[in-house]
């Protein structure tokens, strides 16, 4: 034990007197060897330094550039995306305004207003003979007052009437008018009562499927209304698909059916007395399925009165919009002209229940109250999409203000 230490002092002695030692003289070509070794040293450090700081500055060019042309390729695509939206939108604008031209050329066809003006001239020929009566009189409170009775008596109400006969006496009060100059002003001033409501509907536009639900009393002529619809858009190109929603009366169904067959277009139908609201769910699965472009749902006819009936239309549209919430698209009310007044109490009553969109009116050809579409334009703000001036397809015209209500005074053009 004591040797061991004893080593330990002599070597740890041995260590500081080396440590003491003084550092040995360099001669002056050693000092020179060693500051040109160190500056060697540095100058390999420094191109090392001066490499990694070029590698580093390359590194982040290329990666601003591979950023920058990230950025440009996504500005691209966005231009390009968007590019392809204006094309888009251009076509479907040209498309929209080539429909409504040809909508607007067919409703305003000179045919068609000889074709209308036949198909009104039960309505009109109270009116005209009225009015060429009035013709070559002074147009006095008297003939005013004469005037107001034979427009409400045409069905167009007081509101209208009253609104007309003031339009008429401005300016022309108290002075001999012509039956013919009777007749021009009051197609204007009908016409410009009529004008705000019309409008082409076009129905490649929107969501796809498309769900139109076609509403309105018995006997108002839906089913034909359908059909003759379906029958104008399966020739455009359209996917329709019909469904026959009125499940409680067969002839209902085979007259959709009919409809279908003659125009190559499915019909979807449920047995009798199954539930609507399931029917038409099904059928918009199968259009979203079949990727078809329409649904044309033709429902019950019901009396605006039964409120039961009323509230299972409500229920198919509460159904529908478990499939898509903007579900129907288009709520048409379709009406016939025959039941005059009584069409605006229709309105008011389909229009809170089913939201109705837009309206048709039927048998304008074989009443002699076509007048009632002129107090219901007035009453209510919703458009008009067609008009029913006979049995067959093209006998559904789009409807024109200006050919409505010249045909309506009985003026020739």
């Amino acid at each position: 034990m004591i040797l061991w230490f004893g080593k330990k002092k002599k070597l740890d002695e041995a260590k500081a007197a080396g440590a003491a030692m003084a550092a040995p003289e360099l001669s002056a070509e050693e000092l020179a060897a060693q500051e040109e070794a160190a500056r060697e040293k540095a100058l390999i450090e420094a191109k090392v330094a001066e490499a990694n700081r070029a590698w580093e500055e390359r590194q982040q060019r290329e990666a601003q550039e591979a950023e920058d042309e990230a950025v440009r390729a996504k500005a691209a695509a966005e231009l390009k995306l968007l590019e392809d939206r204006r094309e888009h939108e251009r076509l479907r604008a040209e498309a929209e305004a080539a429909a409504r031209a040809a909508a607007e050329a067919e409703a305003n066809d000179p045919g068609l207003l000889g074709k209308l003006g036949e198909g009104l001239a039960r309505s009109t020929a109270r009116l005209t003979a009225g009015l060429a009566a009035l013709g070559r009189r002074k147009l006095d409170a008297a003939a005013l007052e004469e005037l107001e009775d034979l427009l409400i008596t045409s069905d167009m109400g007081t509101k209208v009437a009253a609104r007309v006969t003031k339009g008429l006496a401005k300016g022309r009060f108290d002075r001999e008018i012509s039956g013919e100059e009777i007749r021009s002003v009051l197609a204007e001033e009908i016409e410009a009562i009529l004008k705000p409501r019309e409008k082409v509907v076009d129905f490649s536009v929107g969501p796809r499927p498309r769900v139109v639900l076609f509403v309105g009393v018995n006997g108002s002529g839906k089913t034909t209304t359908i059909g003759k619809i379906a029958s104008k858009l399966q020739a455009q190109g359209a996917k329709a698909l019909l469904v026959a929603g009125d499940t409680f009366r067969a002839a209902a169904v085979e007259q959709l059916k009919v409809w279908g067959e003659r125009g190559g277009i499915p019909v979807m139908a449920g047995a009798h007395g199954a539930d609507a609201a399931g029917l038409v769910y099904g059928a918009v699965e199968r259009a979203q399925a079949e990727d078809l472009d329409l649904v044309l749902v033709d429902t019950a006819g019901r009396l605006q009165n039964k409120a039961e009936l009323m509230a299972e239309l409500g229920k198919v549209v509460r159904v529908l919009r478990k499939l898509d919430p903007e579900a129907p698209h288009d709520v048409i009310l379709v009406l016939d002209a025959t039941v005059g007044q009584n069409a605006l109490a229709q309105v008011e009553a389909f229009r809170h229940t089913a939201g109705v969109t837009g309206l048709v009116m039927t048998k304008l050809d074989g009443t002699a109250k076509g007048g009632v579409l002129v107090a219901i334009a007035e009453a209510h703000d919703l458009p008009i999409h067609f008009i029913g001036i006979g049995e067959k397809a093209e006998d559904l015209r789009p409807f024109s203000a200006s050919a409505f209500a010249k045909a309506l005074v009985g003026l020739k053009t």
